[in-house]
C-alpha cells in the first residue's frame, strides 16, 4: 500500500499539496498520513508561561491537521491518518520517515510565486540523496483541475 506524507501547516501551498496527495492516494488504493509540525517555542525565563505557549501552539497544530484531515474524508471518503509533533521540522520529518517505513513519498508545497519552503530546500539541496522514499514537490498555483489532471 502507497502511503503519502505530507506536511501540514496553515499555508497554502500546504493545502495543494495535501489535495494532491490525498487524490494520488485515492487513486492508487494508498493512504495519506498527515504530519503538523509544532516549531520549538522561544524559552520563556517563567516556567509556566513556557507551559502554555507550548500548549497552545501544540493545539493550534492539533486543530489544523484534525480540520484538514476532516476535509480529506469528506471528499474523498477515507481519513488520513494525522500526526502532532513537537521539534525542529527537518529533524521531525527525518524521525517519523524513520519510524514510518511504508511511506513511499513525501508530497510538498511550493509557493505560488515558486519560493520554496525550508523544508523543500533542505530535502531538494543536498538532503535528497537520503530521502528513503521520493520527494514530490508541488507548485502552489496548481487550480483544483491541474491537480485532479495531473494526480
Amino acid at each position: 500500500m502507497r502511503v503519502y506524507l505530507v506536511i501540514m501547516d496553515e499555508t497554502d501551498e500546504a493545502g495543494v499539496a495535501m489535495r494532491f496527495a490525498a487524490r494520488r492516494a485515492a487513486k492508487t488504493d494508498g493512504v495519506l498520513h498527515l504530519l503538523a509540525l509544532v516549531p520549538p517555542q522561544p524559552f520563556v525565563a517563567f516556567g509556566s508561561v513556557q507551559a502554555t505557549i507550548e500548549e497552545e501552539a501544540r493545539s493550534r497544530a492539533e486543530v489544523l491537521v484534525t480540520s484538514a484531515a476532516g476535509n480529506v474524508l469528506t471528499e474523498g471518503g477515507q481519513m488520513p491518518v494525522i500526526a502532532v509533533r513537537s521539534g525542529e521540522g527537518i529533524k521531525v520529518v527525518r524521525a517519523y520517515l524513520d519510524e514510518h517505513p511504508e511511506v513511499a513519498a513525501l508530497v510538498l508545497g511550493a509557493g505560488k510565486d515558486g519560493t520554496p519552503g525550508p523544508l523543500i530546500v533542505h530535502f531538494a539541496g543536498p538532503g535528497v540523496g537520503t530521502l528513503p522514499c521520493p520527494l514530490f514537490i508541488v507548485p502552489g498555483s496548481l487550480s483544483e483541475a491541474d491537480i485532479d489532471q495531473l494526480s
